[in-house]
């Protein structure tokens, strides 16, 4: 699903190289729950930069369901980043004058989505993150928990087959947290891959699996539980 390959990123100036990543190398599978740890200024966010196709990479082989990034031009990493990724920020970035309904709505119309299927999608993803009877209201009319559940529902309406999270919990207490984290454990048991950037330890070790970076390198990766996803097509089998 998500592949890079002796990966490296650098960061030139006139006087000096940084090295943000350096032979990196992860595989993401279809419909596994992935968290990243690593201290401040280990590469976390450049690799999500680059993995959410906002950033380019200096060497190396990256591909997103199959298909090689390397060398696509503007125009078709947004085409590719329009159909295979969603986004959730630690903050909320809702529009505090748009109603839940018209903040999921904003994305589906600059991807040209008609209007009978852009009302079906909103439905459907603010019914799945628990919201579809307050879909009128406003941002300020919600609580912290409930407003990052309408971004996860703006990021779900685009059918991503991978959701990309940064700090998805950054800016909530405790019990918010675990709401969210539940939430996304459910969407990826439906069969959305996940890839999670987090410092919270306790969070990290509720994914199938962490990986965790230092240095702008993977230094390891440690399996918890099977793939959610993975488990219901062996039931159904």
């Amino acid at each position: 699903m998500l592949k890079m390959s002796n990966l490296s990123k650098v960061y030139r100036t006139h006087m000096i190289e940084t090295h943000a990543l350096r032979g990196f190398e992860i595989h993401v599978k279809e419909g596994e729950f992935v968290t990243v740890t690593g201290p401040s200024g280990s590469g976390k966010t450049t690799f999500l930069n680059i993995a959410g196709l906002l950033e380019e990479f200096t060497e190396g082989e990256f591909l997103i369901d199959g298909i090689s990034v390397k060398g696509l031009n503007d125009n078709a990493r947004s085409k590719l980043r329009n159909e295979k990724l969603g986004f959730i920020f630690q903050g909320f970035n809702l529009i505090p004058d748009l109603s839940l309904f018209d903040n999921v709505d904003v994305p589906l119309r600059y991807r040209g989505i008609g209007a009978a299927e852009r009302k079906r999608r909103i439905e459907e993803a603010l019914t799945q993150v628990g919201l579809a009877s307050r879909m009128k209201h406003y941002p300020a009319e919600l609580s912290g928990g409930q407003q990052q559940r309408v971004a996860i529902a703006r990021a779900l309406a685009g059918s991503p087959k991978i959701l990309l999270a940064d700090e998805p919990t950054g800016n909530l207490d405790t019990q918010m947290a675990r709401s969210v984290m539940e939430l996304l454990e459910e969407i990826n048991a439906r069969g959305t891959t996940i890839l999670m950037v987090t410092h919270d330890p306790e969070l990290a070790v509720r994914a199938q699996r962490n990986v965790h970076i230092i240095d702008g390198q993977v230094s390891d990766f440690v399996r918890h539980t099977p793939s959610l996803y993975d488990t219901t097509r062996q039931s159904a089998a």
